[in-house]
């Protein structure tokens, strides 16, 4: 793998996760690599290739971050709604 195919992937997952406002995990699993690649990706490499669009997807996980543990609490909701209802 070259740099040019790191620098196209870091550019991909950033066009990934703004159209999409996907968390890491969302984008890890939708381009088949670990969430500490997609992490590294976005924030140091993207960075240096372009500081705008690392701008832009800082934005959007740290919205994710602020709101993850809500989305904790749903999923634990639903999860015990439905061992309640067998």
């Amino acid at each position: 793998m070259g740099k040019m195919y790191i620098e196209e992937r870091a550019i991909n997952l950033a066009h990934y996760i703004i159209d999409s406002k996907d968390t890491v995990r969302g984008a890890a699993k939708k381009f088949g690599i670990s969430k500490s690649t997609v992490h590294k990706d976005v924030s140091e490499r993207l960075q240096k290739i372009s500081p705008y669009l690392a701008s832009e997807v800082r934005s959007i996980l740290d919205e994710n971050k602020a709101e993850r543990h809500i989305r904790g609490g749903m999923a634990t909701k639903l999860k015990y709604s439905h061992e309640h209802k067998d």
